[in-house]
């Protein structure tokens, strides 16, 4: 049903490109019914992803104590490492959304094969350099002797689906680049299901242990990426798009993705500092800390998919040299990005008699995360202003500066983080400084916005 109605929009741009894209001014009206119809399917979507790991932990978890510390380890990275590569899917929404405002799908389909064709180099080198040297990453992650041989095992096998991952990233951006959240959606709840299916059979229908979780992941992953190259490569059949890759394209792609990567690299260096500064506040404030960080992801979906429909929404207009539309979509997409925070806020503060006891019966550790717990609460609606931004940027290729702000906002978190222990705070100022970072990249964020400089109309940036 969904591949349908990926094939029927394509069919669509193709006879009405001018009307879907040059659109004139739309009322807020017209703007919350596209922020909905791409936010929902994309919710959805970045909640079933975590769903594979959860899957295969419950399975893995029968097996053994040593196994589930090796499935830990060996999963941790695999997800550091998508997480990374995030770029694929964000650098070819907005590349692939500004080729279907300006009316040219043929072009915009040729520009998400190039991303596909760079998701497959990348996921080659990284296979390669992952099979000899698992056992040492593995050790690096700290693995203890007797989980380290199932944490090899599962990275080993699990290294075969990788390109098949990232080229789910690029597809992914290219159908959301095409205006469509919803095959997304389909494609990751039926892998979640033939995931666990699969899991499993293999583990132990076939008695194959952690090796046919590994596999079982693998299978699931590739047949993904099938789906989704089933899709577009009948798109790229309709619009007469080349599917060979091209030297020029794929190198434009990795050039618009390297500043995307400078900024998530950034990010993930703040939560591995920010969680090596809770380590050493001791055991109950990391504990306290896992439980918060796990939350505070957890809305991030939420917030995410606003930004994801940012993306798509705002390169369509640049694409259609329609500046002032992207200004008013911009705008009331930063209201809902307030609204969802407010929202997002009062639920934290209403369900945290519920919510700490689910996580631990520790009572010191309950009372260490209460204080920080409000405190995310309260910066949901900073959140929600940040993430929307955020995409908004990356939808208008503005990748350089997001990159900057990072790099800025990393240099004003990091001496904050480490004085806490310093000074002899807890993890309520830890996470205060948390919020002081989520505050420093909404001023940078807040600034470009205003400055209007991110709005550069046109099929290509």
């Amino acid at each position: 049903m969904c591949l349908l109605l990926v094939e029927d929009y394509i069919g669509v741009m193709t006879q009405a490109p001018v009307t879907a894209g040059r659109s004139p001014r739309r009322g807020s009206r017209r703007h919350d019914r596209e922020i909905v119809a791409l936010a929902l399917p994309a919710f959805g979507a970045l909640v079933a992803e975590p769903l594979f790991v959860m899957a295969d932990s419950a399975i893995v978890g029968h097996l053994g104590t040593a196994q589930l510390a090796g499935l830990g380890v060996a999963s941790a990275m695999l997800t550091t490492v998508v997480g990374v590569f995030v770029f694929l899917a964000y650098a070819t929404t907005a590349a692939v959304a500004r080729r279907v405002g300006a009316g040219e799908l043929a072009a915009a389909i040729r520009q998400g094969m190039d991303g596909i064709w760079l998701a497959l180099l990348l996921g080659a080198v990284i296979v390669v350099v992952v099979l000899p040297t698992a056992p040492a990453l593995i050790d690096l992650f700290g693995a203890s002797p007797t989980a380290a041989p199932h944490g090899t095992t599962y990275l080993r096998i699990s290294a075969f689906g990788i390109p098949a991952m990232l080229v789910v990233l690029a597809a992914t951006g290219v159908l959301r680049g095409l205006q469509d959240t919803r095959t997304p959606l389909c494609v990751a709840v039926g892998g979640f299901l033939a995931n666990a299916v699969l899991n499993a059979v293999l583990v132990y229908g076939a008695g194959l242990g952690i090796a046919g979780s590994a596999w079982g992941t693998v299978i699931a992953q590739c047949a993904m990426a099938a789906v989704y190259l089933g899709v577009v490569i009948r798109g790229a059949r309709r619009q007469g798009a080349s599917l060979r890759p091209d030297v020029a394209g794929i190198r434009a792609c990795a050039g618009a993705g390297a500043p995307l990567l400078v900024r998530t690299l950034s990010l993930r260096a703040i939560l591995v500092i920010a969680t090596a500064v809770a380590a050493r506040l001791g055991d109950a404030n990391i504990a306290a800390h896992q439980i918060v960080l796990s939350l505070w992801n957890l809305l991030a979906f939420a917030l995410d998919a606003i930004a994801i429909a940012g993306q798509a929404i705002i390169g369509r207009y640049l694409g259609a040299n329609d500046a002032q539309g992207a200004r008013d979509a911009c705008r009331r997409m930063v209201q809902w990005g307030i609204a969802t925070g407010v929202v997002l806020c009062l639920l934290i503060i209403a369900s945290r008699p519920l919510f700490l006891p689910l996580f631990t019966s520790d009572s010191v550790v309950r009372d260490t995360a209460l204080p920080a717990l409000l405190m995310i609460a309260l910066a949901q609606p900073i959140c929600g202003i940040v993430f929307v931004l955020d995409g908004v940027l990356m939808g208008a290729g503005d990748g350089p500066y997001l990159a900057w702000a990072m790099l800025i906002t990393l240099a004003v978190f990091t001496p904050a983080a480490l004085l806490v222990p310093a000074t002899g705070g807890g993890l309520t100022a830890l996470w205060g400084a948390m919020t002081l970072m989520m505050a420093v990249r909404m001023l940078t964020l807040w600034l470009r916005s205003r400055s209007g400089r991110w709005i550069v109309t046109g099929a290509t940036r």
